[in-house]
């Protein structure tokens, strides 16, 4: 377990190879990611913000920095991924049957991403996003920058509960989502992903936990930093879910937009994408759909 190596000294991205070249199976035992189960409790609440909506149904709009801002989210599914699963299917149907064509991509600072920016960001600007834009789903996603800068965890806290509550308040349904891990900052990461869970608990607000994920699926070796992953190709076009820069998830060539299990394990953006899309799936059917027909 991840916990075991680490008291050992082991860095989580020392990870030892199988004879077919991937990591070796381990089960992540992290601390943090005690608090990281699904919850079905947001369900009711989010009825309740829904029913408050008066915008354009299938309206989506995409919080974030860089993360968020680049055309590898979400933009590269309006030509639908490749290694679906039956489950996966059909839930991109019913995503491309709900959602305006045109949110897949729209990006920059007044659709509410850009790169570089922190929570603080957010606050300044969410009104007005909500004012132009009025999502009937916001996909939230910072902290990346707010831990490298650093803002303490005690004000980036405080700041996205301001700006989840300000989109409830609307009748926005957010889908919150955990930061990912960064290269020699990874206790800090944690921290700030059970932050983020605790106010998707809190404010019962559907959570996608893609810290947990990619630390579930890579624990020892999500790290494209690392030394093993040294070689000529690009910054992205690296084989585990962080690129070489440390901080933002990858995106290799040979995976780009696939959904199957071996890409979704070394694909940093395409494992946000597929969880993304199974939470809006979900959410489509357990509230927007729902109240649609009442």
């Amino acid at each position: 377990a991840a916990n075991e190596a680490r008291d050992r000294g082991v860095r989580l991205t020392d990870a030892p190879y199988d004879i077919r070249g991937f990591p070796r199976g381990h089960s992540p035992d992290l601390g943090a990611l005690e608090d990281a189960a699904t919850s079905r409790d947001w369900i009711e609440p989010m009825q309740k913000v829904h029913s408050r909506f008066r915008g354009t149904p299938g309206s989506f709009a995409q919080f974030g920095d860089s993360i968020t801002y680049s055309g590898a989210f979400w933009s590269a599914m309006a030509v639908a991924p490749r290694g679906m699963s039956p489950a996966t299917q059909a839930a991109y149907h019913a995503v491309t049957n709900r959602m305006i064509p045109e949110c897949w991509r729209r990006k920059g600072p007044s659709y509410g991403n850009q790169g570089s920016m922190t929570i603080r960001w957010a606050r300044e600007n969410v009104a007005a996003w909500l004012t132009t834009l009025n999502p009937e789903v916001a996909v939230i996603l910072f902290g990346s920058n707010d831990i490298a800068q650093p803002i303490s965890i005690e004000e980036h806290e405080r700041t996205t509960r301001e700006v989840v509550s300000a989109c409830l308040a609307n009748g926005t349904v957010v889908l919150l989502t955990t930061p990912p891990p960064q290269s020699g900052r990874l206790p800090a990461c944690l921290e700030f992903a059970a932050a983020i869970r605790g106010i998707a608990r809190d404010l019962k607000v559907p959570l996608v936990d893609y810290c947990h994920e990619i630390m579930a699926r890579r624990p020892f070796d999500w790290d494209g930093a690392a030394p093993e992953f040294r070689s000529p190709e690009g910054v992205y076009d690296v084989p585990t879910l962080i690129s070489k820069d440390g901080v933002h998830p990858s995106n290799p060539r040979d995976s780009f937009n696939d959904f199957s299990e071996e890409a979704l394990s070394k694909n940093g953006y395409g494992l946000r994408n597929h969880m993304t899309l199974l939470a809006y799936s979900d959410l489509i059917q357990q509230v927007l759909a729902a109240d649609s027909a009442r």
